[in-house]
């Protein structure tokens, strides 16, 4: 009987020491859980740069001599190169997928407006000595849309892009006269469809913000342009054909997996 009693004190005492022992032991510190990083999501930004272009017109002194004289006046072809070169600023808006193996896919759709502009001087032999065309051109925007794939290092994403692209040009041949006739002032624009291909290196330094460093080439084949003399109003065609260089620094915010 005193035995069972004495069992039944001790388990007694037993239970009310155990949580207060329990209390004064240290806990154990729970390791932080760091989140993945994943390229998956969508994104909106900007990017600022410079562009070069090389634009190769055929035939602007055909163009003034046969216009302002005679059809067949001018004998032989006669092709200028001009280089326009200049800022590129503008935004884009693009989503992403990542698989598990780290490879990534995207669709990305982008605009940019320039400053490039380039000239060249070129003589017109029907004229009188001295008589010269100014022949000028200007890139006044590049549009793209764009699929791209890349690979995955955590945060740093490489990757290469290709689609469709179109620009904005405007171009002028214009003189103080020609044969002591007077002045002459050809302009004409164009919408030109082509191709991109480039390739860059995106870096995330937030779970927002990523920076990318990208070149792109642009591809526009050549076309007819019609020009049109702004005293005479008299009209023909220039032969174009060109392509677009562009470096450029980029930022975007991006939605997603890692975004929020």
């Amino acid at each position: 009987m005193k035995r069972a009693l004495f069992l039944q004190v001790t388990a007694l005492a037993s239970s009310l020491v155990t949580p207060v022992i329990a209390a004064d032991l240290p806990m154990k510190a729970e390791m932080p859980v760091v989140p993945v990083f994943s390229w998956t999501g969508c994104y909106v930004g900007g990017h600022v740069g410079g562009g070069r272009g090389t634009k190769d017109m055929t035939d602007p002194v055909q163009l003034v001599q046969d216009t302002l004289i005679a059809p067949g006046t001018t004998a032989g072809v006669t092709t200028v190169t001009t280089t326009p070169t200049g800022a590129v600023i503008g935004g884009q808006i693009g989503c992403d997928y990542q698989f598990a193996g780290n490879a990534v896919i995207g669709i990305e759709g982008s605009a940019s407006g320039t400053t490039m502009k380039g000239s060249s001087l070129v003589g017109l032999p029907m004229g009188l000595p001295g008589d010269s065309a100014l022949v000028q051109a200007n890139n006044d925007f590049l549009a793209g849309v764009t699929g791209r794939i890349g690979y995955a290092f955590d945060r740093v994403l490489v990757y290469a892009r290709g689609g469709v692209a179109v620009a904005g040009d405007k171009y002028d041949v214009s003189g103080g006269t020609f044969n002591g006739g007077g002045p002459f002032h050809f302009q004409g624009a164009d919408n030109r469809y082509g191709w991109i291909a480039g390739g860059g290196v995106d870096w995330a330094f937030t779970r927002h913000w990523s920076m990318n460093v990208e070149y792109d080439y642009y591809g526009f084949g050549n076309g007819n342009i019609m020009m049109t003399d702004q005293f005479s109003a008299l009209t023909n065609t220039l032969n174009v054909r060109q392509s677009v260089q562009v470096v450029k620094v980029g930022f975007n915010f991006h939605i997603g997996a890692s975004g929020w």
